[in-house]
């Protein structure tokens, strides 16, 4: 029994599954799904949590990958993209995955110093960042072709992009370049110009 191929293997999963996690109850709270029901705070909490287990998971993946024999990755390999022989867009599609993990979790522990606007431009990346964890597991993942890993997949990548739909609709119709209102005294004006005639 080769345990850092068990360590890659089941870290990796439990990295995507937070991320993905972390993903859906950050566009829950943006979306206001969840209405009043649930307080801010504690909400804000979790989904920050959640983005640091992903980190964290995401580092044991890479330690593990380290220690297995097999295909003998060195740190280049796992930590600059481009360098690994071995399925080289996977594992690169990993790594800046990693990256963009690490930016947006830390950018809560910094958000007094750059500000609302800025914190929120940096989360941006989170869209990026769940979809090349995505590709890169679907690509480099041996357990891919398991029916539960990939309805896993399809499941989180369908919800995700369902929210981040929503998501775009809503600021679209709440923001000034979108759809405009009819402005009430206009509509008043008009019916009292018809109602004369």
């Amino acid at each position: 029994m080769n345990i850092p191929w068990i360590v890659i293997r089941g870290a990796g999963i439990v990295a995507f599954i937070l991320l993905a996690a972390s993903s859906i109850w950050g566009l829950l709270i943006s979306t206001k799904v969840l209405g009043r029901t649930v307080k801010a705070k504690p909400v804000t909490w979790f989904h920050e949590s959640l983005g640091l287990a992903a980190l964290i998971a995401t580092g044991v993946h890479l330690v593990a990958l380290t220690m297995d024999d097999y295909i003998e990755f060195g740190w280049a390999d796992v930590l600059v993209p481009g360098v690994a022989s071995w399925n080289s867009m996977a594992v690169s599609l990993g790594i800046t995955a990693f990256y963009g993990l690490a930016i947006v979790a830390l950018s809560f522990y910094v958000k007094g110093i750059i500000g609302q606007r800025a914190w929120r431009m940096i989360h941006f990346l989170a869209f990026g960042t769940f979809l090349g964890a995505l590709i890169h597991g679907v690509m480099a993942g041996t357990d891919t072709g398991s029916p539960a890993v990939t309805a896993m997949y399809a499941g989180s990548a369908l919800l995700v992009g369902a929210l981040v739909t929503l998501r775009v609709v809503q600021q679209r119709t709440t923001s000034p370049g979108g759809p405009s209102r009819p402005d009430p005294r206009i509509d008043r004006r008009a019916m009292a110009t018809s109602q004369a005639d």
